[in-house]
C-alpha cells in the first residue's frame, strides 16, 4: 500500500490535508457502509479499502507545522465547536467515525470475520449463538461503537424472535438491551418501537 493509492481510494489528489482526508473519509464510510448496502459485496469490500487507506494516511500524512500560539487558537476553536460525544445524535455511523479509535490489521480482521459470521448467524436465526459472537467481540474491542451498534441489533432481531414465537417476556429484555446498548440509533429506536406495538396488539 502506497500514499498515492490511498489518495485515490478516497477520491483525493496526492497531498490532501488530514482535514480533506477526514472529511473525505466521513462522506465515503457512509456512503458505503456494510448497513446501508446489506447485500452489496463490492460496497462492503470498497468500505474495508477506505478504512485502510484511511488508517494509512492518518499514520503517515502528517499536519504542516505551525507556531505553539496558532496551535493553542486552534484547540481553543476546536473546544468551541467540537459537541460532547453525548450530544453527537445526528445518526451512529457519524458518532462512530468521530471517536472511534483506529484498530490494528490483526483487530480490523477479526472484525470483520465476525461480522460475516454474525450475517450467518442472523440469517438463519441462530440467535444464542449470534449473541455469544457479538458480545465476545465487543469484549475485545469494547471502544468500536460499530461493534456496539451490532450487537445492539443482534439484540433487537433476537427480540423480534421472541415476539413471532409470543415468548414476550424475553422479548421486552432483548429489546430494552438492545435500547441501553445502542440509544442514540433512530433507525433502531424505530425498530424496537414497532416490535413494542406488536406485544401490546398481542396482549
Amino acid at each position: 500500500m502506497n500514499l498515492a493509492d490511498c489518495y485515490k481510494s478516497l477520491g483525493l489528489n496526492t497531498g490532501s490535508s488530514r482535514e480533506e482526508i477526514k472529511a473525505s473519509y466521513r462522506r465515503l464510510v457512509r456512503k458505503y457502509h456494510p448497513d446501508v448496502n446489506r447485500d452489496d459485496r463490492q460496497a462492503k469490500d470498497k468500505f474495508i479499502a477506505i478504512q485502510e487507506a484511511y488508517d494509512f494516511l492518518m499514520e503517515n500524512v502528517k499536519e504542516p507545522e505551525v507556531s505553539p500560539q496558532s496551535t493553542a487558537s486552534q484547540q481553543s476553536q476546536q473546544k468551541v465547536s467540537t459537541p460532547p460525544q453525548a450530544k453527537v445524535t445526528k445518526t451512529n455511523k457519524v458518532k462512530t467515525i468521530e471517536i472511534q479509535p483506529p484498530l490494528s490489521p490483526e483487530e480490523q480482521k477479526l472484525k470483520w470475520q465476525s461480522y460475516n459470521q454474525l450475517q450467518v448467524l442472523l440469517r438463519d436465526q441462530r440467535y444464542p449463538r449470534a449473541i455469544a459472537l457479538v458480545e465476545g467481540l465487543a469484549q475485545r474491542l469494547p471502544e468500536d461503537l460499530e461493534v456496539r451498534q451490532w450487537q445492539a441489533i443482534t439484540y433487537q432481531r433476537t427480540g423480534r424472535h421472541f415476539v413471532d414465537r409470543k415468548q414476550l417476556e424475553k422479548a421486552r429484555v432483548y429489546l430494552k438491551k438492545a435500547l441501553k446498548i445502542d440509544p442514540h440509533n433512530r433507525s433502531l429506536w424505530q425498530e424496537v418501537e414497532r416490535d413494542f406495538r406488536r406485544i401490546e396488539q398481542i396482549y
